[in-house]
């Protein structure tokens, strides 16, 4: 993600979780740490013809990685963008030498929950009126990247970074429904 990117996913943020919505302060915030050495990496989801349509965002501190945001637009969800978005933070927690990647999910969003069992994350825990200002309580999930399978918690190559190194077999996808690309945070992308 860049910079020019923030207004698209704000907008898909503000769509997607009207009641609880990152400010474009938060996204700026966010961004400024996602540089080489930085603890961040944002990742987004474009169609060819440049639309945003999905983003995720990771921080990595020491060993700790947590997945700060993943979002889809409605109308791309259920063709595997998802799991895409997800399978380059949990390879980016990895890369950057993560033992454990933690989450917080909407306990009411099953869909996102059943995504998540699908990659291993494990219930740990409940932070109780954590979505505010509704004061939904948010489910933790943990990711044991060492349990993890090889190919899900295998690092990819920098030079791979224009496209997640995932199969529409293992994302769910249908053959005939084309996934935008996932275009990762790197130093020259």
């Amino acid at each position: 993600m860049r910079w020019w990117h923030i207004a698209p996913v704000l907008a898909l943020e503000l769509e997607l979780f009207p009641e609880d919505a990152w400010s474009a302060g938060m996204f700026w915030s966010e961004l400024a740490e996602a540089h080489p050495g930085g603890t961040r990496h944002y990742t987004v989801a474009v169609t060819p013809d440049g639309a945003v349509v999905g983003y995720a965002g990771l921080m990595a501190v020491g060993g700790d990685g947590d997945v700060q945001t993943i979002a889809v637009d409605g109308r791309h969800q259920g063709t595997g963008l998802g799991a895409a978005l997800l399978t380059d933070l949990v390879r980016e927690a990895a890369r950057r030498g993560c033992a454990d990647l933690l989450l917080e999910v909407r306990v009411d969003n099953t869909r996102a929950q059943r995504l998540y069992e699908r990659f291993g994350f494990e219930p740990v825990g409940i932070r109780r009126g954590y979505y505010q200002p509704a004061g939904i309580d948010a489910l933790v999930m943990r990711l044991d990247l060492a349990a993890a399978p090889a190919d899900l918690a295998a690092p990819t190559a920098p030079a791979a970074a224009a496209a997640p190194a995932a199969t529409p077999e293992d994302l769910d996808e249908p053959a005939d429904h084309p996934r935008p690309d996932v275009k990762k945070d790197t130093p020259h992308g």
